[in-house]
Parts: C-alpha cells; sequence; structure tokens
C-alpha cells in the first residue's frame, strides 16, 4: 500500500477555527463583521467566529474620555484575551489603538481607509446651516479633545458640551435637543448607513482628523505566523504607509488618543506628505507643520514632524495639557 503524501496529509488535518475579538457596540461589530467577511472571502475553507467583549470605555459613559485615561481604554480587555489565548486576533478602529502595544502582540494588518474627515451632524432646527452659520451661543457636543480644540480656536462664539456613548445613543440626544450638533466620524456614520445625517464634512483647515481614524486596524499575537499570514492578505499598502506615519507622529509626541493632535497625510506615487497640529485646550494656541519625503520612509517622516512641532513649542502645550487633565 502506497503511504499517502505530505500533501494529502496537510489537507486532511482539520484547520483551526480562528477566533476574532470585538467591543459589543454597534459600530465595532459592524466593522468586525466586514473583517470576518473579508477572510472568509480569502479563505472559504477556514472557520472564523465573532467573540465580543465589553472594555472599560464602554462600560464609563458618564465621565469625560479625557478623566479617565485613555491607554488602552477601548482595547485592553480585547488585549488580554488575547494574551490569555482566549481570541486569536482583535479589530479596531484604529485611531483607539495606543501607539505602544503590549509585549507579545502586533498590529498585523491595517485595512483600507474610510473617508477619515470630522462630521458636523445638526439637530433639524438648524437643518440646512453649516457649522460657521450656527447660532451665537450653540452647544456642539464632541468627546474629542482634538475637535474641541481646533474648532474653539475658529469658534470660540459656541458652546462645548462632552458627549459620550455610541453613535445612536448620542445621535438620539441630538435629537431631543441637548445639542445644537455633534461632530462625529464620517467614516463611523457611513459604516452605520448613517450618510444622510452628515450635514457637513469639516474642512481640514477647521479640522484635522485623528491618527489612524477612518481605518481599522488588526491587532494578534506577535508569535502567531498563521495568523500574520492570514490578515496580510487584507492590509491595504497605502493606508499602511499613511497612518504609519501619523501613529509616528503620535508616538514621538508621547500623546494619546485623548490629547488635541490631528493629522493629515496625503500619498502622490512614492511621495506622503505628513501634516500635524497641536492645540491648547481653550484653542489660543495651534502649532501646524508639514513634512513630505518617501513613503518608505513613513515612519521616519512622523518622527520628523514630531520634531518640528516640538521645536516650536508643542511639548510644552501638551505637558500643560497632562497637568491639567491630572488636576481635574
Amino acid at each position: 500500500m502506497t503511504p499517502p503524501n505530505s500533501a494529502t496529509l496537510t489537507l486532511s488535518r482539520p484547520t483551526r477555527t480562528i477566533r476574532i475579538g470585538s467591543r459589543k457596540s454597534q459600530l465595532a461589530l459592524v466593522q468586525t463583521e466586514w473583517i470576518c467577511q473579508q477572510l472568509q472571502r480569502h479563505f472559504p475553507e477556514r472557520v472564523f467566529e465573532v467573540h465580543t467583549l465589553s472594555t472599560q470605555g464602554d462600560k464609563i459613559l458618564d465621565v469625560a474620555l479625557a478623566k479617565i485615561g485613555d491607554k488602552g481604554l477601548f482595547t485592553k480587555e480585547l488585549e488580554l484575551a488575547m494574551l490569555h489565548q482566549e481570541i486569536d486576533l482583535a479589530v479596531h478602529s484604529l485611531k483607539d489603538l495606543p501607539t505602544q502595544l503590549p509585549t507579545g502582540l502586533t498590529l498585523a494588518a491595517i485595512t483600507e481607509r474610510e473617508n477619515p474627515a470630522d462630521a458636523l451632524v445638526l439637530n433639524a432646527q438648524h437643518q440646512g446651516k453649516q457649522i460657521d452659520t450656527l447660532p451665537v451661543g450653540a452647544v456642539i457636543g464632541t468627546s474629542s479633545l482634538r475637535r474641541l480644540a481646533q474648532l474653539r480656536h475658529r469658534f470660540p462664539r459656541y458652546q462645548f458640551k462632552d458627549v459620550r456613548g455610541n453613535v445612536n445613543s448620542r445621535l438620539a440626544k441630538l435629537d431631543a435637543g441637548d445639542y445644537d450638533a455633534l461632530i462625529l466620524a464620517v467614516a463611523g456614520l457611513q459604516r452605520l448607513g448613517l450618510s444622510d445625517r452628515i450635514d457637513q464634512v469639516l474642512p481640514l483647515d477647521l479640522s484635522l482628523y485623528a491618527v489612524g481614524q477612518g481605518a481599522l486596524g488588526i491587532e494578534c499575537r506577535a508569535d502567531d505566523a498563521e495568523v500574520i499570514d492570514l490578515l496580510q492578505t487584507i492590509e491595504h499598502i497605502p493606508t499602511r504607509d499613511r497612518t504609519l506615519a501619523e501613529r509616528a507622529f503620535l508616538r514621538s509626541l508621547e500623546g494619546g488618543c485623548q490629547v488635541p493632535i490631528g493629522v493629515h497625510s496625503q500619498l502622490a506615487g512614492d511621495r506622503l506628505t505628513l501634516k500635524g497640529v497641536v492645540a491648547s485646550l481653550q484653542g489660543d494656541r495651534l502649532i501646524k507643520d508639514e513634512v513630505t519625503g518617501a513613503a518608505i520612509a513613513a515612519e521616519a517622516l512622523g518622527q520628523q514632524l514630531a520634531q518640528k512641532l516640538r521645536q516650536q513649542g508643542a511639548q510644552a502645550i501638551l505637558d500643560e495639557i497632562f497637568t491639567a487633565v491630572q488636576r481635574s
């Protein structure tokens, strides 16, 4: 009897089920299901399962994000589950993923970016207006210090009020009249099928977006070669180059998700341009600059831009913000 060859043995061996971790929010699940579908399309013979967890950021909804600490606020529980072998990978909104990952984990893939801009969403009484035509004293909801600082700089006549919760709960508060307008991510609204709620996509001269906004980052164990190989099939190289530059910029400034740091990145062939801003909480000081260089050196460009802004006073602003947040 002829023994089976190694290829036959490999094909007959049961394949491992890949467990995908996600937060429980509607947007997180939509994003995770999309990743699951992409992987299933590339590997129809594999089994993928979605497992949900609640993170600290999902549980604490009555305190501003900046006051409860943001290092791993929406990722820590998923990361622990990976390290404890309970799940094999986790899908994150890349803007929520800290630039320093726990030992043993890696950012294995970054998927194609949706529109990274910020959106103005209005209460019905203001339909037809834009952000610069709202009445004096209009109440604008945002949970982001980055948005708050940049918009305060241009619109000191408005009131800015913290808003927490998932997208639908925020929209419910807006529609109930608690706010005149909200600032939300274009990408999140689009993924939830809520594009019709966007009244204005904010131009970049008003609001540079968050590092990684609009992209999904997939994290897994650094020694899991099988999962890393699977994830490489859905990575989008242009988005990776842009967001690695952005994350290097943020990391070099030692800023977390809840600091007034905004970016804009753009590719033209093999050249990458990265713009960045650091703003004071009151919006009275904004430091902006940009760098251009080879996309292959994306992270070095991010570090270069951070150094340029630091030389212009950015670090002093960030130190002041850290002190203020610690005292509040």
